[in-house]
């Protein structure tokens, strides 16, 4: 099943995740049912990878208050070890289009401000071709929600979230065969209903969602 997630604006802010995605970003198309490759670097920022270490990644879809977890990368990674891991998505996950975007959860830091929640990493929305599936009618609705996921520039965005029991999803969630490479780099270079999964816009001031929501829409 997909990993339907709600989370709740708080009213203070996070600091920044310490992960800036080099790919995919905004302008990535990859095609689903081929090996590809993400990859990763430190953000010069607060935590370090160091801090965020292991890390659950996935592909999810919605927006940036509502999102679905659609593919599961790997369960585990440790991002301050590693730069990249490749994998096969999905072709069934959903349909062709610009929907998609890369989410790690720490395993290990909670976010600073709310320490009840994971430390989470957003890449740009991409754009997935080759696909076979649909999204149903909870998962269209993210999608088409008013405001954009991931919060975040081209290549990287801060957040960590909130938690809910949002309605599940009814497509199955795929999980997929992947080979994680070493050799991160230290400094910046260019669905089952989930109780308790985390969201992205609960780490973020009222205010200050607003404004990296706008930022994101212009990207």
């Amino acid at each position: 099943m997909f990993a339907s997630v709600f989370a709740l604006v708080a009213i203070v802010p996070s600091a920044l995740a310490a992960i800036s995605i080099t790919a995919p970003v905004a302008s990535t198309s990859w095609a689903a049912g081929q090996q590809q490759t993400l990859t990763w670097v430190d953000d010069g920022q607060s935590p370090s990878l160091a801090n965020f270490s292991s890390s659950m990644v996935s592909i999810y879809a919605g927006n940036a208050i509502q999102q679905t977890q659609l593919q599961l990368i790997v369960p585990s990674v440790d991002v301050s070890t590693t730069g990249s891991i490749s994998f096969t998505p999905d072709p069934s996950i959903g349909p062709n289009g610009n929907a998609y975007f890369i989410r790690f959860e720490s395993l290990a830091l909670k976010d600073a401000t709310n320490p009840q929640f994971p430390a989470e990493a957003f890449s740009a929305k991409f754009t997935l071709t080759g696909m076979t599936g649909t999204f149903n009618q909870t998962v269209q609705a993210e999608v088409d929600g008013a405001s954009t996921a991931p919060i975040g520039g081209a290549t990287s965005a801060p957040a960590s979230g909130a938690s809910s029991s949002a309605p599940a999803a009814s497509n199955s969630k795929p999980t997929s065969t992947s080979t994680v490479s070493s050799a991160a780099s230290g400094s910046p270079t260019g669905a089952t209903n989930s109780n308790g999964a985390s969201g992205l816009a609960a780490s973020f001031g009222l205010v200050g969602s607003v404004v990296a929501i706008a930022s994101a829409m212009m990207l």
